[in-house]
């Protein structure tokens, strides 16, 4: 388990990280979201024991990281976001240094790493300089030592970028397998991800937790709001489109466009229609949307 508790991190007078808390459990895969700069990095540095919190309390597999910092190491695995290997090494030995660093030798070794070979997807390239290697295949490489001392908690900063689409859903679905037994935090930007991958979410803004929800929740907020794009020709009275049935609320975007938001499930198009003709507006288009993850991430975030 992770524990986090007012978890804080300033430089100079900026907090990184502002006063925020959760938890993940065993079984559980912890998707972690945020802008650029929001403090995903600096928390997961933190729960690693690579960064001192500023104030709060963070544990990890119920170890603290400042005062057993050694013990959360051998219990944590980590793949930071820009993934540090060394290039002049080749994988089959990079494996097992890593592998020799946590304790592990002989044939319980040799044994580790060939499974993490195969299970990573790097068979092929196992007898390969890491330096030679793509960036999809180093990015396994980081994954395999995150993995092979067998740790309670894996924390991984954006495990999938640079791999390719075959490569991405191999990964995923490496990750549900561990995320099995392991308490599994990962950071991404890539929504349906989490969604693929994700039992709830994390969503810091800021330096701020701005959201922790299971990932149905966010899914069904979502899907809770159905907006229609109006475009009328000059301006319209946008009090008479909000006493309509079903909207929520009525504002007009860039461009004269009017945004109606209602009611999931509603269809307000034919009430909008037959207003227009009423009052003798002139309806250049209508169009129905649903809000989608992307937006709502947006609403939370901006």
């Amino acid at each position: 388990m992770v524990e986090i508790e007012h978890l804080t991190k300033t430089y100079g007078t900026q907090n990184a990280v502002d006063n925020i808390s959760f938890t993940a459990g065993k079984g559980e895969i912890v998707g972690f979201l945020g802008p650029n700069g929001a403090g995903k990095s600096t928390t997961m540095k933190i729960a690693t024991g690579y960064l001192p919190p500023t104030a709060g309390t963070v544990r990890v597999a119920g170890y603290d990281v400042l005062t057993d910092s050694l013990e959360v190491r051998r219990h944590v695995g980590y793949l930071p976001e820009h993934n540090p290997l060394y290039l002049d090494m080749y994988v089959h030995e990079y494996l097992e240094f890593i592998g020799s660093v946590h304790g592990l030798s002989g044939k319980n070794l040799r044994t580790r790493v060939a499974e993490l070979v195969r299970r990573v997807g790097l068979s092929r390239e196992q007898n390969k300089q890491i330096g030679a290697l793509s960036k999809g295949y180093r990015q396994r490489v980081g994954l395999a030592q995150a993995l092979i001392h067998d740790p309670d908690v894996l924390i991984l900063d954006e495990p999938t970028t640079g791999l390719d689409p075959n490569q991405i859903l191999e990964i995923r679905q490496l990750i549900r397998e561990v995320g099995e037994d392991k308490t599994v935090i990962f950071s991404t930007h890539i929504l349906p991800e989490v969604t693929a991958l994700c039992s709830r979410v994390l969503i810091i803004s800021r330096g701020k937790l701005v959201a922790d929800s299971p990932v149905a929740e966010l899914a069904a907020r979502a899907a809770g709001e159905t907006v229609v794009r109006a475009e009328f020709e000059g301006t319209v009275d946008t009090a008479k489109l909000a006493q309509l049935p079903h909207v929520r609320n009525v504002e007009v975007a860039p461009g004269g466009v009017v945004l109606l938001r209602t009611a999931p499930g509603t269809d307000v198009r034919a009430a909008v229609s037959r207003l227009a003709g009423q009052e003798g507006w002139i309806l250049l288009g209508l169009r129905q949307e649903h809000q989608s993850l992307e937006e709502v991430f947006g609403e939370l975030t901006k």
